[in-house]
């Protein structure tokens, strides 16, 4: 048995389910990988999952292994038992429950609290007869989608004064306690969703907001991501540059302390900012619009480039 097959024949038979995808369960990188996450969690609160796209070698020999091309695959109690349209097929006509040994969890309608903000948003934006039908998807990388729909068979469905919201079931899951707001920003007017149920994420934190806190002298850290050469056209007073010496600050701080990223427009700051999660942290900010925004709506004083 070679290394890698000895690896994987160690693994299915180790844990009771072990999933090989694209990707991680909190952050999929392939839609199918996404689908079987999806399911698994209206199943099971806890399974082990391995990223192929991390070892090139595992990524092959899983194929070999299970005489299988595709990914992802799901292995049970060391038997394998198949890709995506597999697992969605069993979930849908109860395989599934017999095969991970428990009933699919029963949904309850999550509570979702919509702001005076965001039904007036609602209200103005429906353009169809009725009250309006919002679906609201959450997928398992905790990425959110709002848009007019239907109710369509399987919806879990939250019934509001002059509103009706549609879920998925892997989405209802992840939803109860929602606060769903509309607000300005400087980028324009958008939905804003709270959601106490998520794992640490990068926070948009709006100019002004980061204005605020720097004149009430708030516990935080705002690090610039920009080069030497930007910061001496135009900076933040206070910032401390992600140089060789920033970046040995932050891995020296307390996870637990409000970190904040600004680069120019906030592209670089955002891929630092969840670099920085990576690490532990657990309150982490980006600029939004980054250091332009901050001199469009802020200080004009700054200089734009």
């Amino acid at each position: 048995m070679d290394e890698t097959k000895r690896r994987i024949d160690e693994m299915v038979k180790q844990h009771p389910v072990v999933l090989f995808m694209k990707g991680t369960r909190s952050a999929p990188r392939c839609g199918f990988s996404a689908r079987v996450v999806s399911t698994l969690d209206e199943y099971l609160p806890e399974y082990v999952t391995f990223d192929v796209l991390s070892d090139p070698a595992m990524r092959e020999g899983i194929k070999s292994y299970s005489s299988w091309p595709t990914i992802p695959q799901l292995y049970v109690k060391g038997e394998f038992v198949g890709g995506c349209d597999i697992v969605t097929e069993m979930a849908e006509n109860g395989e599934l429950d017999d095969v991970l040994g428990v009933k699919r969890a029963e949904i309850e309608p999550p509570e979702v609290f919509l702001s005076p903000g965001a039904l007036a948003a609602l209200a103005k934006f429906h353009e169809g007869e009725g009250e309006p039908v919002v679906r609201i998807e959450i997928t398992p990388s905790w990425q959110y989608g709002m848009d007019f729909d239907e109710v369509k068979p399987n919806d879990v469905v939250v019934k509001g004064k002059g509103y009706t919201l549609v879920l998925s079931r892997p989405s209802a899951m992840k939803a109860n306690g929602m606060t769903i707001d509309f607000v300005e920003g400087a980028m324009g007017g958008g939905f804003k969703i709270d959601n106490p149920n998520e794992p640490p994420k990068v926070k948009l934190l709006e100019p002004k907001e980061l204005a605020a806190w720097l004149e009430q002298n708030k516990p935080m850290t705002l690090f610039d991501v920009r080069g030497e050469d930007e910061r001496a056209v135009a900076k933040i007073e206070g910032a401390v540059p992600l140089d060789a010496e920033g970046q040995k600050q932050l891995r020296a701080m307390d996870r637990q302390k409000t970190i904040v990223f600004h680069c120019h427009h906030g592209m670089r700051s955002q891929r630092a900012a969840e670099m920085a999660l990576q690490m532990g942290f657990t309150d982490v900010y980006n600029l939004a619009g980054g250091i332009d925004a901050w001199s469009r709506v802020v200080d004009d004083g700054v200089a734009r480039y």
